[in-house]
């Protein structure tokens, strides 16, 4: 499903069904084929606004999110549809409905505020759907924002506190686009017209005062100021007569309002350039499987009556990956070592030497992996890939050992026939054997591809022949007893030496296993630092972003509250210069 995706209709991601939230295997196994990096827009708002209308332009169909006709919310729990992204190739975008909030047919709305926090959890852009103008009522509608940092935590492990800074949630909230449908005010402020995101701005502004109710109408505001610090808002006129607003879905573009229109496609096009690809801490790019791990995290930890845990959430997708990753960065290895290799080989370091099946599954893990805390899943991989070039050396050894069986029985077979046959018990008969062997040693050493064990198992094959060959010696009437005795000791100093020489070469064997576990040790370490270099610098970009965001709402508030000052000393330097003016014209009449 990757590099095409055939969704014809939205599926449901999350069940809403009496008042429990349940994942969806349909639509999670979707998620799991995609494999592109996701755009993930997610639209929230009361019932009867209009949201899944939006959703539908976005995938570019009239059909498919339900958009009803009467004032029962039609749309439950949260509904995904995943389509190619029309501007950014190899992306998909993923586009969330969620149930309308405050539905009157719910006897309870507790799900509402999960519904609310889950579609800014699995976003890149939230969009909050609203109809008429930004007022108080509004605000009052908007007070699941308030509610967020009791449903949703960022960190396993707060300050000491307890507490968590508004900065933990704002690295990782989506960015926020509030659009206001059914709009029919004028776009002005102090008679000069302003844009729509100024009219959010103005909007957002925050009364001074430490009453309640100067509170309670901050509070919202706050908290949408502080915890979506990219935001965005657009207009819409209505589309068509209010009779019609039932056949939307069977209306041309020609048939509603053309300023409604207008408005769709300039909306369509700020989703399309400006929301960004779905990220988690770290800069890991979601993908379908990511995502799809991300939505039973967080639905099992609401089941479950824990809060959903950004934190959490990622430290165990990066747990199933990174194991996953383990396992491809062997299966890659045994590939290519399979490809690469033909057992036996001539030498151990000819095995040995074959690194970069090893090399290329250290860099295959690393650029797979994240957040493998204390490298545990590195040291398990490294575990791994000693145990498969111990394995790839044993059956070097075995198909050596198996190579060179073969052509000992092939070579030496037929003079061991000679023998059984009498050839060589007769005068003479045990030089001419032992010319024989000599004879036949030499085409054996002569055979390519033996592999390691070519003396090894040679020897072997002899000193289980030393009884047959002490036979056709004892036979033998031409030799001598002196001649006998010196015979023998010849044949167990070329054991001995034979023995010795094993000996050095398993030594020798073992010191090039030993030299290739210390490559291998450096260059896992080699990986580890580069590695841990990236994510240092990954980790400072994303603070200075954090600090950045920190840095500007605060000269936000600088600038707001000098604003506010000036236009407080403004207002009583005129309020001076008034009571000015009526003491000089008290004067002028006193004097008159």
């Amino acid at each position: 499903m990757d590099s095409e995706i055939h969704m014809s209709a939205p599926v449901c991601l999350i069940k809403n069904t009496e008042e429990q939230l349940l994942a969806n295997q349909e639509a999670l196994e979707i998620l799991s084929g995609i494999k592109n990096p996701l755009v993930v827009v997610a639209i929230v708002g009361l019932y009867r606004t209009g949201k899944s209308y939006l959703m539908n332009k976005l995938a570019g169909k009239n059909k498919g999110f339900s958009l009803g006709s009467t004032v029962q919310s039609h749309t439950k729990g949260i509904w995904m549809w995943c389509v190619p992204h029309p501007q950014k190739p190899s992306h998909t975008l993923v586009l969330l409905d969620t149930e309308g909030l405050g539905d009157v047919e719910k006897g309870n709305n507790q799900n509402d505020s999960w519904i609310f926090a889950l579609a800014i959890l699995l976003s890149s852009t939230f969009v909050y759907n609203s109809m008429g103008t930004i007022n108080q009522q509004a605000m009052d509608q908007l007070h699941y924002v308030t509610e967020l940092s009791d449903r949703i935590r960022a960190k396993s492990s707060p300050d000491a506190n307890g507490i968590e800074d508004s900065a933990d949630f704002v690295s990782f909230f989506p960015d926020f686009v509030w659009t206001l449908r059914d709009f029919s005010l004028e776009l002005e402020a102090d008679g000069l017209p302003i844009t729509a995101d100024e009219y959010l701005e103005i909007s957002l502004k925050l009364k001074q005062g430490n009453t309640q109710k100067d509170q309670n109408f901050n509070l919202p505001r706050l908290c949408i100021r502080k915890f979506f610090p990219k935001k965005k808002c657009f207009i819409f006129d209505r589309p068509t007569h209010r009779k019609k607003l039932g056949q939307l879905e069977t209306m041309h573009d020609d048939e509603l309002d053309p300023e409604f229109v207008q408005q769709a496609t300039v909306f369509c096009s700020y989703i399309f350039s400006n929301s960004k690809t779905k990220t988690l801490s770290g800069g890991i790019k979601v993908n379908g499987p990511r995502l799809e791990n991300l939505v039973l995290t967080y639905v099992n930890a609401i089941s479950s009556g824990d809060l959903p845990c950004m934190e959490n959430a990622v430290l165990a997708l990066a747990q199933i990956e990174n194991a996953a990753a383990v396992q491809k960065a062997i299966a890659h290895y045994d590939q290519q070592m399979n490809q690469m290799v033909k057992l036996p080989t001539e030498t151990l370091q000819e095995l040995l030497d074959l690194h970069r099946p090893e090399k290329e599954a250290i860099e295959f893990f690393m650029s797979n992996s994240f957040k493998d805390i204390d490298q545990l899943f590195q040291k398990d991989l490294a575990a791994k890939l000693e145990k498969k070039r111990d394995e790839f050396c044993k059956q070097n050894l075995q198909a050596s050992t198996d190579r060179c069986s073969d052509l000992l029985k092939e070579i030496f077979g037929p003079l061991e026939d000679s023998v059984k046959q009498g050839v060589y018990s007769k005068p003479g008969g045990y030089r001419l054997f032992i010319q024989k062997t000599q004879e036949l040693k030499k085409t054996y050493l002569q055979k390519p591809r033996k592999g390691i064990q070519a003396e090894e198992v040679l020897q072997e094959y002899l000193d289980s022949k030393e009884s047959m060959t002490d036979a056709i010696l004892q036979t033998d009437q031409t030799l001598t007893e002196k001649e006998k005795e010196i015979e023998v000791e010849r044949v167990k100093a070329e054991s001995a030496q034979a023995a010795t020489k094993r000996l050095e070469e398993m030594q020798m064997k073992n010191q090039q296993i030993m030299e290739q576990k210390e490559r291998s040790y450096q260059e896992h370490v080699k990986q580890l630092t580069e590695k841990m270099e990236r994510d240092r610098i990954q980790l400072l970009e994303e603070q200075e972003r954090t600090l950045a965001l920190k840095l500007q709402e605060q000269a936000r508030l600088l600038k707001e509250g000098f604003q506010n000052e000036s236009k407080r000393l403004h207002n009583e330097i005129q309020n001076l210069q008034q009571n000015m003016a009526r003491k000089e014209n008290v004067c002028h009449k006193l004097k008159t």
